[in-house]
């Protein structure tokens, strides 16, 4: 994305360059913030990492897209204008001459060095394969009455600051970022490519292209369309800072919205922390000021304010830079410009006749039959709303992960009752929308005064539920403030009236509205009942009225119930496409700082400016509960001996179908480099070794797998063992080989107590592929009741070469279960149908049923039950009571 918040650290004329608004970004006071030090892990990698391409200039690395036969794009963003032809404009290129081979090994490339001079700096560069132009900004299209990336009024005019006056969130067509290829053919040779344009006004272009017999790629400009004229689109308001997004699993472009004006307070800051204090002064975010009129002049407004005594002290509300841009929306919509003068193009006309709704901007935006003559746009507003970079849609259909980029944010989770393609209507798409909570013991680190490295450390998530909705429930909540107008702004919050005097007015509203918020939008009153009733009766039990509070206000619903809204940064999400479980989602944070490395919060670490990549695995359900550091990027204390090969500021990330991902930078102009580019690398996971876990009864047998994963091209054998780490609980008794593989070995020790493995893959059966592949089932016997661990060893795995391939390995439990509760039940063991450990299955007969609730109350107070507290503990409190027996019920 188009980082502003973290260009305070460049030139200003540097930044005018770039075309982006960063003046002022600051929002508060981070001074309890830990200083930058030597982070332990920083710079590393789990894994290897290699340097495919470094971006000219003053560019962004975004937008990266791998087509079929393994061609890669990606988005030339902002570059400066000074970089020689054609790398001084604003483009979206592939690499000509390369493809990637899709075998999970980064021998495909060669790496390119850093830009070490002036010529090598201001360009392009691969070391495999010439990166050619498609597509730039501002070309004429569709017969030239439009042009790419360029939004347009109603009436067919230019929104640009040469026929405009007023702000504008970047320079027209100048950002390119997201890229998502539709195939037309079976070949992958022919389709569209839909483009973001990270502006505001945003944009969406869908620019036919194709390949020809050599492999090169053409666009058909004349033929292409800025989606942001279409019908559907201009009915939803538009859109507004389009950053990333994704390519769901239906095959349609998702456009994310990274409405950075959305936060209602600043940073750690929460709604009810202003309706104690009885004023927003320090603790308002930018949002406030949506309808105001000239809206972005409200930090230089607070100074004015502060300097006369109305205030204090003068602050900047969080995100308020982001307003750039909010008039000319109006204008998109069809508003009558304002008069304008002065120096700042300020407005002295508000804008009465139509205006943007601000709940209709900060969401996911799908263009559902993405070939037709203009597709259909559909805001997913049950989603939530946020400044959100990326959306990761998985294989079950119906989870979604997001993440919101700036400082103090979140990461966040969706699940639709059904899959989302398989509504008819797409406002019927029923759902849940969760935040994070992070459960690592944070406070005891803090306490003790030792701090944990992120590299070293993995955060634990528990997703709390902020609310259920419909996609068409939500958008009527938001249609309730469609006619709000800056006129509204003044006439609500002044008694001065604005054509008498509108520096008073102004000046009164805005002091109305630090002190008391912007009662044209949802009031800070209703935030906070909102989360008085979710306390007291849970996320379903709040009045009909207020279920829109966590839909139209995400972030402060989230804060003000405790979620984790510490994630500084949160720039990529992805998965390989139809991900299921035991594939990785990976999560970007571009920076490791701020509210995660201050002394408050759900998250207290050193900090690490360069970032971290997390990865999650997803999980039978397709959940995620582990975020496990990857990649960490380097202190930016460290010198360029460290920084200059390592991954720095991620911002997109995109995973291939061979489990490899490329890592994209927003890095640009910050220290530890010898270079001021960003670059693209492609990290190549470790082959990772797991075995399952199982739950058998006593005297049962069970089997658990042994599996290995990312495994790249050239593998050519190895061993393993597996052992059992109590036996007087579990012992192995056999092992079967999978088989894919030609020459293998399996033994059993004498005691049960290790199963060991070799095998040879002959016949490349499995050379550089993601999936699962299981190397050998092992049968084990429950011998007592307990728990015990499943521990992996690696003797050797190796490729064609005869060298070692680093493998990580990951453990597995065994849960033997309780004996017969010789009753109703008839004498067969309990067994753990869902294999969470716990024995629902009471009666043992294969199923839950109402015998099995029965069966536990009447024995309850019995040795059977007694002794085997962990099996019959199924309010997980520690202890056998009565509520065991209710909430097996429940589950039934």
């Amino acid at each position: 994305m188009v980082d502003l918040t973290r260009r305070r650290l460049m030139e200003t004329s540097v930044a005018a360059a770039l075309g982006a608004s960063v003046a002022g970004v600051a929002s508060a006071d981070h001074s309890t913030e830990v200083e930058e030090s030597d982070t332990p892990g920083a710079p590393s990698v789990k894994g290897s990492l290699k340097r495919f391409s470094t971006t000219a200039f003053g560019a962004e690395v975004t937008g990266p897209f791998v087509f079929q036969d393994g061609s890669l794009l990606y988005s030339l963003q902002h570059p400066e204008g000074d970089n020689p032809e054609p790398f001084n404009r604003a483009a979206v290129g592939y690499f000509s001459g390369f493809q990637f081979d899709f075998d999970g090994d980064n021998d495909d490339f060669t790496e390119v060095g850093i830009p070490d001079t002036d010529e090598k700096q201001r360009q392009v560069r691969s070391a495999s394969g010439d990166y050619e132009i498609l597509i730039q900004g501002r070309e004429p299209i569709n017969g030239g009455e439009s042009r790419l990336g360029v939004t347009q009024t109603p009436d067919g005019t230019d929104i640009t600051q040469k026929n405009f006056a007023g702000t504008q969130y970047g320079a027209a067509a100048t950002n390119p970022d997201c890229n998502q290829f539709v195939a037309t053919n079976d070949a992958g040779t022919e389709g569209y490519l839909f483009t973001n344009w990270e502006n505001s006004p945003g944009c969406v272009s869908r620019v036919p292209i194709s390949q020809d017999e050599n492999g090169e790629w053409s666009a058909d400009t004349e033929n292409a369309i800025n989606l942001t004229e279409t019908e559907s689109l201009r009915a939803h308001g538009g859109t507004r800072i389009n950053c990333y997004g994704d390519l769901s699993p239906w095959e349609t472009m998702v456009s994310s919205e990274e409405n950075y004006a959305h936060p209602r307070v600043n940073l750690t800051h929460t709604v009810s922390d202003i309706v104690e204090a009885g004023s927003g002064a320090g603790l308002i975010g930018g949002c406030q000021f949506w309808n105001r009129p000239n809206p972005t002049e409200i930090a230089s407004a607070i100074e004015t304010y502060a300097e006369n005594g109305d205030l204090s002290e003068a602050f900047g509300p969080q995100g308020y830079w982001a307003l750039d841009g909010v008039e000319f929306l109006a204008y998109y919509l069809g508003a009558e410009p304002v008069d304008q003068d002065g120096e700042n193009n300020l407005g002295t006309t508000a804008i009465g006749d139509v205006f943007p709704n601000p709940y209709r901007y900060g969401y996911h935006v799908d263009f559902r039959e993405p070939a037709a003559d203009e597709p259909e746009a559909v805001k997913y507003y049950v989603m939530g709303r946020a400044s959100w970079e990326a959306p990761d849609f998985v294989g079950d259909l119906k989870t979604v992960y997001g993440c919101s980029d700036g400082d103090s944010k979140g990461i966040y989770k969706f699940v639709a009752d059904e899959p989302i393609p398989s509504y008819e209507d797409t406002d019927d798409i029923a759902g849940t929308l969760y935040a994070p909570k992070i459960t690592n013991d944070a406070a005891s680190v803090a306490d003790s005064g030792t701090r944990n490295s992120p590299a070293e450390v993995n955060l634990e998530i528990e997703w709390i539920e902020l609310g259920h909705a419909t996609n068409g429930e939500v958008e009527s909540w938001i249609a309730e403030y469609d006619d709000v107008t800056q006129v509204d702004y003044i006439e609500t919050h002044a008694e001065t009236s604005w054509s008498e005097d509108p520096e008073a007015a102004l000046r009164e509203a805005d002091l109305e509205v630090i002190a008391n918020g912007n009662q044209n939008y949802i009031t800070n009153e209703e935030i906070v009942e909102w989360a008085s009733q979710y306390e007291e009766n849970g996320p379903g039990g709040v009045d009909e009225e207020l279920r829109k509070i966590p839909f139209l206000e995400t972030r402060a619903a989230a804060k003000e119930i405790g979620a984790s809204i510490e994630f500084n940064k949160a720039e990529g999400v992805d998965s390989v496409d139809d991900a299921g479980p035991g594939d990785f989602v990976y999560f970007g944070i571009s920076e490791f700082n701020d509210d995660l490395a201050d002394d408050t919060g759900d998250i207290r670490m050193d900090r690490v400016d360069g970032g971290v990549v997390y990865r999650a695995e997803l999980e039978r359900d397709y959940n995620v509960s582990t975020l496990e550091p990857v990649i960490t990027g380097p202190d930016f204390t460290d010198g360029p001996e460290d920084a200059n090969d390592a991954l720095r500021n991620i911002d997109n990330v995109y995973t291939m179908r061979d489990g490899r991902v490329l890592c994209c930078e927003d890095g640009f102009g910050g220290p530890a480099r010898s270079y001021p580019n960003d670059g693209l690398y492609v990290y190549q996971p470790n082959v990772m070794a797991s075995v399952s876990s199982v739950a058998v009864g006593m005297g049962k047998t069970g089997t658990v797998d042994l599996t290995m994963s990312s495994v790249p091209g050239g593998l050519s054998g190895g061993s393993l063992s597996v052992s059992v780490g109590d036996t007087s609980v579990a012992t192995f008794a056999g092992a079967t080989v999978s088989d894919e593989f030609g020459l293998t070995k399996t033994a059993v020790s004498e005691d049960g107590s290790t199963a060991t493995v070799q095998f040879t893959d002959i016949e490349k059966s499995v050379q550089g592929d993601l999936a699962e592949i299981t190397l050998v089932s092992l049968e084990l016997e429950g011998t007592g009741t307990g728990t015990t661990d499943l521990t992996i060893e690696v003797g050797s795995v190796d490729d064609d070469e005869g060298n070692s391939i680093e493998v990580e390995t990951r453990s597995g439990l065994v849960v033997t279960g309780p004996s017969a509760i010789d009753s109703v039940g008839g004498g067969d063991a309990p067994t753990d149908p869902d294999g969470d450990g716990l024995y629902e299955d009471v009666n043992g007969n294969g199923r839950m049923d109402y015998d099995d609730i029965v069966l536990l109350f009447e024995q309850f107070d019995s040795d059977a039950v007694r002794m085997n507290e962990a099996a019959y503990d199924f309010n997980e409190n520690g202890k056998l009571d009565y509520d065991d027996v209710v909430e097996l019920y429940e589950e039934t």
